[in-house]
């Protein structure tokens, strides 16, 4: 079987190609901030932190809708292209360049918290018993992924491609057979565990058009794929590159799932 990343790799994991990252990874459906703006999480001048904020793909729409981020990324590469990418923002956005388990902010103070792609390079108990005590109380918590392969319905790319990724390590969000995104039971537990109350959840599925190019991009921010010593990451990506093309055509439908939890702690102790 393949080796576990650690969760301490995860967190530095994305920063050696901050660009790529930015340019391959595409943005969340616009549901996600549907269901945040249905609650009134996400509405103009709530105070919001976010969890490993990385280029800001979910930092850009909250700031869009009035949000005041405060974006928490350990990665030092990250957090200075985010704060450059969105230095537009000024104050609405501040960028503390941490692990969430070291950063330091104010107790019940904050509307929201979210974390995106990034719950489970922590602890997810412990990182939640935070979250729980850094929001106001009747404040919002959500976290989601973007899951690029459908487990339940996968699509043709995946399949043909799948046994070249089963030699490779495994990021924590693939650690069992059911990825951390979609182990609905064992997330809602925890969310439960920490507090919160009548945690929600939903799987948006969507379907995009990737052309070869958006297809090697993305593949290349998979944990797994980055960590390869690059003789063999190289070798590894063109040959996705070829299934992409000669097996495809150069555009590859893909089946995606988004899973988002949502969940509220009380307002009254």
């Amino acid at each position: 079987m393949s080796d576990l990343i650690p969760l301490e790799e995860g967190r530095t994991a994305f920063g050696t190609d901050s660009q790529g990252y930015l340019d391959a990874r595409p943005d969340y459906p616009a549901r996600v901030y549907d269901i945040l703006r249905a609650c009134s999480a996400a509405s103009q001048n709530a105070r919001v932190f976010e969890i490993g904020a990385g280029t800001g793909q979910a930092t850009t729409p909250l700031l869009a809708l009035g949000c005041k981020m405060t974006a928490i990324e350990p990665d030092a590469r990250l957090a200075t292209l985010l704060g450059h990418r969105l230095e537009a923002y000024g104050p609405a956005l501040s960028v503390i360049q941490s692990t969430f388990e070291e950063a330091v902010l104010p107790a019940a103070s904050f509307d929201l918290g979210i974390a995106a792609m990034a719950l489970h390079w922590l602890q997810p108990d412990r990182a939640l018993a935070k979250v729980f005590q850094l929001l106001r109380p009747g404040g919002w918590w959500a976290m989601w992924w973007t899951v690029f392969g459908d487990p339940d319905d996968m699509d043709a790319f995946q399949r043909q491609t799948q046994s070249l990724f089963q030699p490779l390590s495994r990021s924590p969000s693939h650690a069992s057979s059911r990825p951390f995104a979609l182990d609905k039971e064992a997330r809602m537990a925890e969310l439960r565990a920490a507090g919160f109350q009548h945690p929600a959840h939903e799987e948006i599925r969507w379907a995009p058009i990737l052309t070869t190019r958006q297809v090697v991009g993305l593949t290349a921010t998979f944990s797994p794929v980055a960590r390869l010593p690059e003789a063999e990451r190289r070798r590894f990506l063109a040959e996705i590159e070829r299934i992409a093309d000669v097996e495809f055509g150069g555009h590859v439908r893909r089946k995606f799932v988004t899973s988002i939890y949502l969940a509220r702690k009380p307002a009254v102790a």
